[in-house]
């Protein structure tokens, strides 16, 4: 009696757990890949922690490739650094993605004891770029050459900044400037300026509409993702390239899965005929689930 009460309990366990997913197919797929995300990360830091991969291979990404170019040709010419990252406050992922960049590259230029300029439009931003501009040169071991008056704040006023920079620009004349973050109507007004100084220039940007003007403006764009993608691409750690390793196989699953379910759907939709094969019958109501109705 014992064993058919406990068979029973375990029946009704299940029972409740797997209702949701039956009834609702998404909550399925979801749950499919989180387990699938969890176990290639698992899988790639298992191999990571045994040594068994010293790197991971991320494309090539000239925007990045030719930061320390931009740099050692400022410092050639004794000319300072540019860095503005966008308009946008703290709470926005693209200043954030530009914050992780500004660490790279400030600690370039207290490697190479070059100057740097960066306004900022947002008072958060403006301390906490601080930080990290200071704590660059203090991993650079160059901790004299910082000063607090690198970042400093200009004003909130979209074209009252756009102004301001303008002017720095036209003053300082530096020879690299990185227009890096969340841009809107300033995009090309700052790169314009910075073209006519002759400083060569990389930008970075996901919004789409500002993309045109800075491809034709400026020497390397970062487009979309790969703004997102820079940190783990600069960093030396294994465990964020990991990170963005499985991030790419978890996009790339997701874009085979719609493309198959797509592929099925339209096919049942045009021949309904088809749903007498069994097979093809089970795929369509595996995969019905990935389109919207």
């Amino acid at each position: 009696m014992l064993k058919i009460f406990i068979s029973m309990e375990w029946g009704y366990f299940w029972y409740k757990v797997s209702a949701p997913y039956i009834e609702n197919p998404l909550l399925a797929y979801s749950l499919f890949f989180l387990l699938f995300i969890s176990v290639s990360f698992f899988y790639y830091l298992y191999l990571a922690k045994n040594r068994k991969i010293d790197n991971i291979y991320i494309r090539k990404i000239p925007a990045l490739n030719s930061i320390d170019e931009a740099i050692g040709r400022s410092t050639e010419m004794g000319k300072p650094i540019l860095y503005i990252p966008g308009i946008m406050d703290i709470d926005n992922i693209q200043t954030l993605a530009s914050l992780s960049i500004l660490s790279y590259v400030s600690y370039k230029c207290a490697e190479y004891e070059t100057d740097f300029i960066m306004p900022v439009s947002r008072s958060v931003v403006m301390t906490v770029a601080q930080e990290v501009v200071k704590e660059s040169y203090l991993r650079a071991g160059r901790s004299d050459l910082y000063r607090n008056d690198m970042v400093f704040y200009l004003t909130d006023d979209q074209f009252g900044y756009a102004a301001g920079v303008d002017g720095i620009i036209s003053r300082e004349k530096p020879g690299a400037i990185f227009l890096i973050g969340a841009f809107y109507a300033e995009s090309l007004i700052l790169a314009e300026t910075g073209f006519s100084a002759g400083a060569i220039q990389i930008a970075g940007t996901a919004m789409i509409t500002q993309l045109p003007f800075f491809i034709a403006a400026c020497d390397y764009v970062l487009i979309g993702e790969e703004l997102f993608a820079a940190s783990a691409y600069l960093s030396k750690d294994i465990l964020d390239k990991i990170t963005l390793k499985n991030q790419d196989i978890t996009k790339a699953l997701v874009m085979v899965s719609v493309a198959i379910g797509a592929t099925i759907n339209t096919i049942y939709s045009i021949y309904p005929n088809i749903a007498n094969i069994p097979f093809i019958n089970l795929l369509h109501k595996i995969f019905q689930g990935l389109l919207i109705k």
